[in-house]
């Protein structure tokens, strides 16, 4: 086994990695960008390396810094997490050529494994049924578009190097390719440094199914079953779990078969993950290969009770898979385990990647049923370079409805105060019947956006229980303030609106949703009357651990989850969350109606392409400018009909979120 490594990676992997390190007794070594200087894997790791500025390709796509960190800081071997370089096959062989090891398959299984090209041509020679498209080295887009006219509509272009469904457009016209194909290849080219696409026919209704592969340099190759990955919104996952609820023990046992024949092909060595297309008859297509870890691998090591960066460490260093795992051709596994992903984005704007700092962070404790696997934690910021994945909920049952059950009570649990976040998004999910009924299919959440994240219904409840918490809040917080002024007696100091012959009301102003709730109450202690205008609520016995408020109302005792902080507090029933925003009671200035002369950057980004001048005529929607935030690109649209007066930003610029892009004629 290694003395030390390094990780080249950061956030939620490069923590994981650490974790398995130290129980290993491997020391970890990390890198990090400017952006990166105080984010906890730096924190955790033994040593950490600079490596230059916050975007990717000053940082984490650059490999020779990566590598002279690693033989400066004496590590022996170097770990590539997912993403960055962890498929880029010329990395891998630097890495050898350095001396070290590179904790992963080899350059040559990488450059025909890891180009989805490449891998499906080497699929269809070797009989595995492939989805009919093109994967030529020609890129020319005039090539492209008569190969996409003779594949036919729909079809989808995917960046033939990188996942995590970054690069892949669905095209369902002719008209709509030439642009879909060029922001294509600009995604592409940030986030895996490599622009080339292939082209492949998109099947209606699928089921994403991926098998787990492992291989040891000593001849043994297995895999470790199944994870389904059928809930994606744009070909992101959103929810993994394992077993599959759809798979027969028959069709695990082919596609098992053909996972393992794919890898024995290459002599594959280390991690990886076989991914199949499977329709409504069963019938699979082979996708693609990706030669890293998965994002999703907690669920398959929750069910299997294997650690797989232990494996992926031992197989590295020359040691033999372990002979449990060789010898049986089915790995046995037990119970149901899902994961979900919270990320800092907000569904009701089209999913908008958030940035901004985490006043609030809470997530479930960890224990035999739920999983936390997180690269930050409260204080810490999400920034605009990267990924804005806060943390991976994965819970263990021995059923998947008992799973979900879990699931569902983690979620409860969890809380995002700063920029927002999709745990409504994910709170819906786990609730709707196609995931309940296992009938999800990978387009199912796109074609039917609507039901996720569409508004609940308000809770008429909920803002008088978030002001009863404020007003526990605030009386316990006033002994405390008075202890430390001239007089700690004084009846000022007092925070229940005690007054002299007569009951003193307190009003607490709260903002939802665009909507001022201004309630007035009478009491304390735990005893108020409350009154909004409209309505008059009771409330008695009222009690706020600071998690948890009980209270009788109208008579019948309850119990809310609520997260309160200086800003904000979240009022849960169980079922729904609701955000407040604390407001100030005596000062209230509505938002300013969009005028619908200007565009703005909707949050901090850099603008990759502008699309009009001053002068232009424009329609209302018509695309203006494409900026880029997250590593995704977001397109921004005319307000309206009219003409351009000015155009603030130029491609290549970093501008702040509010900024003025765009200026209409009035």
């Amino acid at each position: 086994m290694f003395d030390k490594i390094l990780i080249a990676n950061r956030g939620e992997i490069a923590c994981r990695v650490i974790r398995t390190c130290r129980r290993l007794g491997v020391a970890p070594i990390a890198v990090y960008s400017q952006a990166d200087a105080t984010a906890q894997h730096v924190r955790l790791a033994d040593a950490a390396w600079p490596i230059g500025g916050p975007r990717p390709a000053e940082s984490y796509l650059r490999g020779d810094a990566i590598i002279e960190a690693a033989l400066r800081s004496g590590a022996q071997a170097i770990h590539p997490g997912y993403g960055f370089l962890s498929e880029n096959p010329d990395f891998a062989d630097a890495v050898q050529r350095a001396g070290l090891v590179f904790i992963g398959p080899s350059g040559d299984s990488m450059r025909r494994m890891g180009s989805k090209a490449g891998a499906k041509e080497l699929m269809a020679a070797r009989g595995v049924p492939v989805v009919p498209g093109y994967t030529g080295d020609d890129q020319d887009p005039a090539l492209l578009a008569r190969e996409a006219q003779r594949i036919g509509f729909p079809l989808m272009i995917k960046a033939a190097y990188g996942g995590g469904g970054k690069g892949m457009r669905v095209v369902r016209s002719l008209d709509e390719f030439a642009a879909s194909l060029e922001s294509c290849q600009r995604e592409a080219k940030n986030a895996f440094g490599r622009d080339r696409v292939l082209l492949e026919r998109y099947i209606n209704h699928p089921r994403h199914i991926e098998f787990q592969i492992f291989g040891d340099s000593h001849g043994n190759t297995i895999h470790l079953n199944e994870r389904e990955c059928s809930a994606q919104r744009r070909y992101q996952k959103v929810l993994e779990e394992t077993p599959s609820p759809f798979l027969t023990p028959h069709l695990r046992e082919r596609m098992g078969q053909a996972a393992i024949a794919a890898a024995q092909a290459l002599d594959y060595v280390n991690a990886g993950t076989v991914e199949f297309i499977v329709g409504a008859d069963g019938d699979f297509h082979f996708m693609e290969i990706n030669t890293r870890l998965q994002v999703e691998h907690p669920v398959t090591e929750m069910v299997l009770g294997l650690d797989l960066v232990e494996l992926q460490l031992r197989v590295a260093a020359g040691e033999p898979l372990p002979a449990s795992l060789v010898r049986n051709k089915s790995i046995p596994q037990l119970g149901h385990a899902i994961e979900l992903r919270l990320y800092a984005e907000d569904p009701e704007q089209g999913f908008l990647p958030g940035s901004g700092r985490l006043e609030t962070l809470r997530l479930p404790t960890p224990s035999r049923h739920v999983r936390i696997d997180s690269g930050v934690v409260a204080g810490d910021t999400v920034t605009i370079f990267y990924d804005p994945m806060i943390a991976k909920l994965i819970v263990w049952d021995e059923t998947r409805e008992a799973a979900l059950v879990r699931m569902r009570e983690a979620l409860a649990q969890c809380a995002v105060i700063g920029p927002k976040s999709n745990i409504d998004f994910l709170e819906r999910l786990v609730r709707h019947r196609a995931i309940v009924d296992a009938s999800i299919d990978s387009g199912y959440l796109d074609r039917n956006l609507a039901e996720f994240v569409a508004a609940d219904a308000s809770d008429a409840d909920a803002p008088f229980i978030a002001a009863v918490a404020w007003l526990l809040h605030e009386e316990a917080q006033a002994p405390r303030c008075a202890r430390t002024g001239a007089d700690p007696w004084s009846p000022w100091a007092r925070a229940d609106a005690w007054r002299v012959g007569h009951a003193g009301k307190r009003i607490v102003a709260l903002l939802a949703r665009g909507q001022r709730h201004e309630i007035s109450a009478f009491g304390a202690a735990g005893n108020y009357r409350l009154d909004d205008g409209t309505r008059q609520l009771v409330l008695e016995h009222a009690r706020f651990d600071g998690t948890a408020l009980s209270a009788h109302l109208d008579g019948v005792a309850r119990r809310w989850q609520v997260v309160l902080d200086r800003d904000g507090l979240i009022v849960h029933d169980g079922t729904r969350r609701h955000l407040f925003a604390h407001a100030p009671a005596f000062a209230w200035t509505p938002s300013a109606a969009a005028s619908g002369d200007r565009v703005l950057a909707p949050m901090p980004g850099r603008i990759v392409l502008v699309k009009v001048s001053p002068g232009t005529e424009v329609t209302e929607g018509q695309e203006l400018l494409v900026m880029e935030a997250m590593k995704m690109e977001l397109s921004l649209k005319a307000p309206r009909a009219g003409t351009i007066a000015a155009v603030q930003a130029a491609a290549g610029d970093f501008v702040d979120a509010d900024a003025v892009l765009v200026r209409l004629e009035a």
